[in-house]
């Protein structure tokens, strides 16, 4: 199976943007016990900017562009490197893809990207993606990780989406503040209902919410590719979401439009 992770801010880090060892430490070991199964995995990360911001003693995530890329510049480093150091524990070889917007929108180094990523599969490397934040502006931008996992999935068609984060998935209203909500298991449709479940943004950090993922999974689910939300502080709950059990919130996929096509001629021929 092939399966895009996508990890974010809030599982990565504390509020203080230093680095939270203890979830990024076993996070590396599922990916790299499901990796050793012979699942395809690829890793979306956030985090660069919020690392940026511990590593750098920022009172706070920055609202200048500047400052924002630089955080990112060194934050990245930080990164990469927990991760290299990481994975090798466990044998694995990683490699770093840093995007903007304009190269998901640019036919050509979308195929190169695509490429890639595919190339690295067969050699047996494992594939971090992030947003090339010390770059990209508004105008190039991708916006936010949880569109970018969504864009990856449906470039390499992948099976299934997973996105980590600080919620157990989406639920009837704000658990946090509503203690009679309740987690919705599956979601075969993303109905105007569906979208006012979304609530407000996600940490002080992060650049997403639940309405981002949303957008990413009606994305995934178009593309032919589940969608699960679930607990990064859980990574354990990894092992369930892709042999097909119940955890976080599924959003089930339409056919793959290979599929679709194929299942239209054959109820032509019949």
């Amino acid at each position: 199976m092939k399966v895009v992770v996508k990890v974010g801010t809030s599982t990565l880090a504390y509020a203080t943007g230093r680095m939270n060892i203890r979830h990024v430490e076993a996070l590396v070991k599922v990916l790299s016990d499901l990796k050793n199964e012979g699942h395809e995995l690829i890793l979306v990360s956030s985090g660069a900017i919020g690392m940026g911001v511990g590593k750098l003693n920022l009172p706070g995530r920055p609202e200048d562009m500047p400052t924002k890329q630089a955080a990112a510049a060194v934050g990245q480093c930080e990164l990469m490197y927990a991760y290299d150091e990481l994975f090798s524990r466990y044998n694995h070889t990683v490699a770093q893809l840093l995007l903007t917007g304009a190269d998901i929108d640019h036919q050509e180094r979308r195929h190169n990207f695509e490429n890639t990523v595919r190339r690295l599969l067969e050699l047996g490397a494992l594939p971090i993606v992030n947003e090339n934040d010390t770059v990209a502006t508004a105008e190039i931008c991708v916006g936010d990780n949880d569109t970018l996992g969504a864009v990856v999935a449906c470039s390499v068609g992948a099976d299934l989406l997973v996105v980590l984060t600080d919620m157990d998935g989406l639920y009837t209203a704000d658990p946090r503040r509503d203690a009679e909500a309740r987690l919705i298991p599956l979601v075969e449709e993303i109905t105007p209902d569906i979208e006012s479940l979304a609530g407000r943004p996600g940490s002080a950090l992060a650049t997403g919410g639940m309405a981002t993922k949303l957008k990413a999974a009606q994305m995934a689910m178009q593309g032919g590719c589940d969608m699960v939300i679930a607990n990064g502080a859980r990574p354990e709950l990894l092992y369930d979401i892709v042999a097909g059990r119940p955890a976080g919130t599924r959003f089930v996929a339409r056919a793959k439009p290979s599929e679709a096509g194929g299942q239209r001629e054959r109820r032509t021929k019949s």
